[in-house]
C-alpha cells in the first residue's frame, strides 16, 4: 500500500505543475509525430508558465458519443482501431503514456483522427517491465498460456501460489474462448469451479508501477465497448503488428522480434487435428481429463463444517468465561473475575470472526453453485 501510495502522490504532485505538463505534451507529440491519423495540441511556451498552460484549440467529438461520431459518417470500428494502435505505441514502444485516458481527455475530429487532451498524469513504463507486457501481448495472440502465466508473474500481478492449476485453466479458457470475440460473462459458468478455486487462493497482485497501466487498459476497454459491442481486441492488434513486422531499425528491439516471431508463427499454424491433439495433451496435462475422487461440494460443506465447530467452540469458552467471571465477581470481587470477563470479550471477539467467515464462505458457494 505504501508504495501505491507513493506512486500516485507522484503523479497527482506532478498534475498541478503545469510546466511538466508541457513537457509532457511536447514529448507526446513528439512521439506521434509521423503518425497523421492523431492530434496532440501544440504548446504556446510564450503564454505558459508553472501556473498556466496555454496549448492549441482542437476540437472534437467526445470519444464515447457513439451517435454523434455516426452522425458525422465516422466509423467507430475504425476509432477503436486507431486507439488500440495508439496504447499499444505508447506501452510497448514509446514506454510513456497517456495514464488517465477518459472520455474529457481523448476526441475524435471530423476527419477520423484521434485528439489527446491532458497530459498531467504520464507515466513511464520501466524497460524490463516493458520487455514482459511485449511479451505477454505477442503470448496472447499466439494463446500461448504457458507463456502469458509466466510474463504476469514476472511483472508482479500473479504470485505463485500451491496450486497453479486453475490459474492456468482461467487463462487457457480465457486466451480461447475471447481473444478473436466479444466477452461473454454467462460463458464463464463453464470454469466456474476452477474460478472458485482461484479466488480463494487469491493469487493476483497489484504492483505499485503496474496500476496506471491496469487503470488505463480498464477505462480504454470500456470506451471500446462502448463504440462496438463486438469489439475484438486481436483484430484490431493486427495493424500494429503489422507496423511493427515491416519496420526497419534496432530502436524497437524485442517487439520487433516478437512480432516477426508471431508472423512466422501465424504462417506455420498447425492443421486442426494437429490442434485437437494440442489442446487433448493440454488438458491432460491440466487434469481436465483426470477422474475426480473428491467431490468439491464435499470439500465445502466439509469446511463449512469446520467453521461451524469453531463457532460452536468459541461460542461455549464465551459462555463459560463469561459465567465463571459473574461468579467470581459475586463471590469474591477481585482480578480473578476481570481476567475472565477480558477473556469472555476475547473468545466474543473470535467468536464474531468465524460468524463472519462462515457466511462469507455460505455466499461464495452459493455463488459457485449457481
Amino acid at each position: 500500500m505504501d508504495a501505491i501510495y507513493r506512486e500516485f502522490f507522484t503523479i497527482l504532485y506532478q498534475e498541478i505543475d503545469y510546466h511538466k505538463e508541457a513537457e509532457n505534451a511536447e514529448r507526446f507529440r513528439q512521439n506521434f509525430g509521423d503518425v497523421t491519423q492523431v492530434l496532440v495540441p501544440k504548446v504556446y511556451w510564450e503564454y505558459s508558465t508553472t501556473k498556466i498552460l496555454t496549448l492549441e484549440y482542437l476540437p472534437g467529438i467526445k470519444i464515447d458519443d457513439r451517435a454523434a461520431i455516426v452522425a458525422c459518417g465516422l466509423n467507430p470500428k475504425k476509432i477503436n482501431q486507431l486507439g488500440v494502435f495508439c496504447y499499444l505505441k505508447q506501452l510497448l514502444l514509446d514506454g510513456f503514456f497517456q495514464a488517465d485516458p477518459h472520455p474529457g481527455n481523448l476526441a475524435v475530429s471530423q476527419d477520423c483522427q484521434l485528439i489527446f487532451y491532458d497530459f498531467g498524469m504520464m507515466c513511464e513504463v520501466k524497460s524490463l517491465a516493458k520487455d514482459e507486457m511485449v511479451k505477454s501481448f505477442f503470448a496472447v495472440l499466439r494463446k500461448d498460456t504457458d507463456e502469458v502465466l509466466d510474463t504476469l508473474m514476472k511483472m508482479g500481478l500473479i504470485e505463485r501460489v500451491a496450486n497453479m492449476t486453475p490459474v492456468k485453466r482461467t487463462l487457457a479458457f480465457l486466451l480461447d474462448k475471447f481473444t478473436e470475440k466479444p466477452i461473454d460473462f454467462q460463458t464463464f459458468h463453464e470454469i466456474k469451479d476452477e474460478l472458485y478455486l482461484m479466488f480463494e487462493q487469491q493469487p493476483f497482485r497489484l504492483p505499485a508501477e503496474m496500476m496506471f497501466v491496469m487503470k488505463s487498459l480498464t477505462t480504454l476497454d470500456g470506451i471500446a465497448r462502448a463504440l462496438d459491442p463486438e469489439y475484438n481486441f486481436a483484430a484490431l492488434a493486427q495493424p500494429f503488428v503489422t507496423s511493427i513486422t515491416v519496420s526497419k531499425g534496432g530502436a524497437i528491439g524485442e517487439i520487433a522480434r516478437q512480432a516477426r516471431n508471431f508472423v512466422k508463427y501465424k504462417l506455420q499454424q498447425p492443421s486442426n487435428t494437429e490442434i485437437l491433439l494440442r489442446r487433448f495433451e493440454e488438458r491432460i496435462e491440466l487434469g481436465e481429463l483426470q477422474v475426480r475422487v473428491r467431490s468439491l461440494e464435499s470439500d465445502r460443506a466439509l469446511k463449512r463444517i469446520y467453521l461451524a465447530l469453531k463457532s460452536l467452540i468459541y461460542a461455549c469458552l464465551t459462555g463459560f468465561s463469561f459465567l465463571a467471571g459473574a461468579v467470581l465477581i459475586a463471590v469474591q470481587p477481585g482480578h480473578w473475575a476481570i481476567a475472565a470477563f477480558i477473556f469472555s470479550g476475547l473468545w466474543f471477539l473470535l467468536l464474531l470472526r468465524s460468524f463472519t467467515t462462515l457466511a462469507a464462505r455460505e455466499k461464495l458457494d452459493r455463488l459457485a453453485e449457481k
